[in-house]
């Protein structure tokens, strides 16, 4: 049957996971496989292959054709090169100590690559965190100094606005006090006025009674000294 290595896709939308498949290349995307020899993680940075080396280079070995992106993992991963190697061997261009120590060469340099790279991806992270930091401190500085700048507002608006509660409650007690001393004044001087008409009727009274009282004691003596005056008259 004509086999295939391809990518088998799992994981969440938007976050793709691959298992590395051998399988019916007449089978449909997601049916029955033959073997599983490896996963393909490509959200990590670099991507993540685990694969397993053996059965990938027999199945190589064997003639079956990988699509396009399975090839390329592949020859990410020295299979291709394996096979590359063998076949100088195969035909005596050298032995397979050579041939061995041809490929864990190129397999220390690989690593050595991809070590520089986590570590400049790394160095890259670790600056772009920094700077985000620094970034995101500034807009929290600038956001605080527009929050306490409307704090102060706020609160010097509720300072003015109370003093200008507190004056206004003083001057309407200053006008009720006010208010209050003219209405007692008035009050007090009307008593003034009660009281002074009240004395002048009473001395009114008082010289009225001591004029009546006069009057009649001046009638009686008048009386006597007419009686008195009577009698000399008759005796003339």
């Amino acid at each position: 049957m004509p086999a295939k290595i391809r990518l088998q896709r799992r994981g969440k939308k938007g976050q793709p996971y691959y298992h590395i498949v051998v399988a019916d290349g007449r089978a449909p995307r997601d049916g029955r496989i033959i073997e599983k020899i490896g996963t393909y993680n490509p959200l990590t940075n670099p991507a993540t292959i685990d694969l397993d080396f053996e059965r990938a280079y027999h199945w190589v070995s064997c003639g079956v054709q990988p699509t396009d992106t399975a090839r390329s993992l592949l020859r990410k991963e020295g299979v291709y090169l394996k096979k590359h190697l063998m076949g100088g061997v195969q035909k005596g261009a050298f032995d397979e100590a050579e041939a061995e120590k041809r490929f864990e060469a190129w397999k220390s340099e690989k690593q050595n690559k991809i070590s520089s790279y986590k570590l400049e991806v790394l160095n890259t992270t670790k600056a772009e965190a920094k700077k985000r930091l620094e970034y995101e401190n500034q807009v929290r500085e600038a956001r605080e100094a527009v929050i306490n700048e409307k704090r102060l507002a706020e609160l010097e608006k509720t300072r003015k606005e109370q003093e200008e509660a507190e004056a206004k409650i003083a001057a309407e007690k200053a006008e009720a006090e006010a208010k209050a001393a003219a209405e007692k004044a008035e009050e007090t001087a009307t008593k003034e006025g009660q009281t002074e008409e009240v004395a002048e009727e009473t001395k009114g009274e008082e010289i009225s009674e001591n004029t009546e009282e006069a009057t009649t004691e001046e009638t009686p003596q008048a009386e006597e000294e007419s009686t008195e005056e009577t009698p000399q008259a008759s005796e003339e």
